[in-house]
């Protein structure tokens, strides 16, 4: 497994800005955002959510909204038939079991239709900063990659073993950080490992570099 310390130390010179790129001013607005994140690009959200927030700006709003219209919004995104009903879903949820309010809990969050562990812990993260490790596919990739977690083990097995190594308030920011490692450096198909300063410690890196020596 990679040194700790030094893998915090080069996340934080490869990465000493990384943060959510989603777009929003709310817990509501996170948790559309994080819901509609799935399967496509943070870019592709962020130009579907202005005109879906103004129309839409409250679970109130939303709960009431037609399908169709939420559809036609957002068509650009991937799966947006299922997205669409997900995010009017879990608004009715909050307005009826909720008193329209997004409450901060990850218990509470889950209960929402649609909305799984990681999509809550985005939202415990950027609306509340409250410590969490959301482990998405680059997260769980690199994490296998680095040697953190094994390869098969479930997100939430990922998000496990990455708290038990990781101090709690390193969470949040690293959690971006290996977002941003995923997305440009260690990506699925092409890793740069070539490059990569992880990779004199990197299970994989080392790997396929003596692999590609020889």
């Amino acid at each position: 497994m990679i040194d700790k310390s030094f893998l915090l130390d080069k996340l934080d010179e490869m990465f000493p800005s990384a943060h959510c790129e989603l777009n929003f001013s709310s817990p509501f607005e996170c948790l559309v955002a994080v819901s509609l994140s799935a399967q496509t690009t943070d870019n592709s959200v962020n130009r579907v959510t202005p005109r879906l927030f103004s129309t839409y700006p409250t679970p109130v709003e939303m709960a009431k909204a037609d399908i169709k219209e939420v559809e036609e919004i957002i068509h650009s995104i991937g799966l947006y038939h299922n997205k669409a009903k997900n995010i009017i879903s879990l608004s009715k949820a909050i307005v009826e079991n909720f008193n329209g309010e997004v409450r901060l809990d990850k218990k509470t969050l889950t209960s929402l239709p649609g909305v799984g562990i990681k999509t809550a812990n985005v939202v415990l993260a950027e609306a509340a900063h409250i410590p969490s490790i959301p482990v998405d596919t680059h997260v769980s990739r690199v994490s296998i990659r680095l040697g953190l977690a094994k390869e098969g083990d479930a997100p939430e097995v990922v998000e496990k073993k990455l708290e038990k190594i990781f101090p709690k308030e390193r969470w949040i920011k690293m959690h971006h950080q290996l977002i941003f490692l995923g997305r440009r450096v260690c990506s699925a198909r092409s890793p740069q490992c070539e490059t990569c300063p992880l990779s004199v410690q990197c299970k994989e890196g080392k790997k396929r570099l003596s692999t590609k020596g020889k």
